[in-house]
């Protein structure tokens, strides 16, 4: 499957990125990516989501190749959004209450963006959307979730890993299973095949 012809680099920490690349068989390496998202979030602040979404993307994928200018770097951010208000990570098991209470009975919407860098130019890009069906939490609910989930879903955007217990807060999800889990890996598989690092 693998070719390798180019070096990837994945300018993200998280698992879930990681966990994809790994089960579809894509050679790479790590650097995280050092950009300020919360100034950057409050520079596009009248952006769209998906416009910020793929904003995030672009600037960690341009962050890291600066320094890895022989090879390609895939950058990668989800954010959510219910009722028009943006949601970052929660920051404390405090906030993560308000925000699941917040999010109860209402239709979560999570962007994904993707983009992919060479020698500091973004070479790639592409976002998608997926819409998550809150069912109503109650308190009890919510403080039996957190005790199980926190600190765990601390780094998760939503508050929520799909792949664990955070399935259970869902009534219904529509869009791709790969953008929930924060990167729309078959556009991003698509892609690598073009720059020549997978087959």
């Amino acid at each position: 499957m693998t070719v390798n012809q180019v070096p990837l680099v994945l300018a993200s920490k998280s698992a879930s990125r990681r966990a994809m690349l790994t089960a579809a068989g894509v050679p790479y390496t790590i650097q995280p990516a050092d950009v300020d998202e919360r100034a950057l979030e409050s520079a596009l602040a009248d952006a769209a989501p998906a416009d910020v979404a793929l904003a995030l993307a672009e600037a960690k994928a341009l962050a890291v190749s600066e320094g890895e200018r022989d090879a390609l770097v895939l950058g990668s951010d989800s954010l959510v959004v219910v009722e028009g208000r943006r949601f970052d990570k929660p920051t404390s098991r405090e906030n993560a209450e308000e925000h699941l209470r917040f999010f109860s009975g209402k239709v979560m919407e999570l962007h994904s963006g993707a983009a992919l860098a060479r020698a500091g130019q973004i070479v790639w890009a592409h976002g998608e959307v997926a819409r998550l069906h809150v069912r109503a939490l109650d308190e009890a609910f919510i403080a039996h979730y957190l005790d199980a989930e926190w600190p765990e879903v601390a780094g998760c955007v939503g508050v929520f890993r799909v792949e664990g217990l955070g399935i259970n807060l869902f009534d219904a999800v529509e869009g791709s299973h790969f953008t929930v889990l924060g990167m729309p890996l078959l556009p991003v598989l698509g892609a690598l095949r073009n720059q020549g690092v997978i087959a």
